[in-house]
């Protein structure tokens, strides 16, 4: 999603490998890697948690470069992913968590215009799902 309520540019992002090949050393197969994704999506893990675990504890750089599909594609094919989208759903989190502060906190005005923000992030996202499906 864009930098909508700020003036940064937004543009700085990690550089994935150029090869798309599988790494010789990784021993993993794709079907083995799609049975780690099953395990940890039944824990109730995210996609990008998925990844993260995948990457940092088992060696697997890109899942789509091992298995040829994304994680978010394994697990709708498998019927595990989630109704909402895992970026709406943190927004949503985001601004229950900054309401629920508003009503200790009635006088912090700048917690009330950032909940403004994030409500019409929310909106602008939802309204691109529902375009799109």
């Amino acid at each position: 999603m864009v930098r909508m309520h700020t003036p940064g540019k937004g543009i700085a992002q990690s550089a994935l490998p150029y090869k798309r090949s599988v790494p010789n050393w990784q021993k993993l197969t794709g079907d083995e890697v799609k049975e780690m994704i099953y395990k940890l999506s039944k824990k109730g893990l995210t996609p990008s948690q998925i990844g993260v675990i995948l990457r940092d504890s088992h060696g697997v750089n890109q899942v789509r470069h091992v298995t040829g599909t994304k994680i978010l594609r394994i697990l709708r094919a498998k019927g595990l992913a989630s109704k909402i989208p895992e970026d709406l759903y943190h927004l949503i989190k985001k601004a229950v968590a900054i309401r629920k502060h508003l009503e200790k906190n009635r006088q912090d005005k700048d917690s009330k215009y950032r909940m403004i923000l994030i409500e019409r992030r929310n909106q602008k996202q939802a309204r691109n799902y529902k375009t799109k499906s």
